[in-house]
């Protein structure tokens, strides 16, 4: 069961409700009586450690002899 937030179309009240994750229920204010919607906010996820962006902080290589130069005129 996931939890979500809903904010009443009426009186602006905020409030929670549990429901699996398939359902979709009509919600409605618990202190109103009103319908009520669906709130969607960002999630809060910060990534910090080495290896998530591996591009980011790439070291230089140093340039080696080409494939070509090695290859011998036979």
């Amino acid at each position: 069961m996931a939890r979500y937030d809903y904010k009443c179309t009426s009186c602006g009240s905020v409030f929670e409700v549990e429901h699996p994750m398939s359902e979709h229920p009509d919600v409605t204010c618990p202190e109103c009586g009103a319908p009520a919607e669906r709130v969607f906010t960002a999630s809060g996820i910060h990534f910090e450690g080495h290896g998530f962006y591996n591009t980011d902080q790439r070291k230089t290589v140093k340039a080696g002899p080409s494939l070509d130069s090695l290859k011998s005129d036979d």
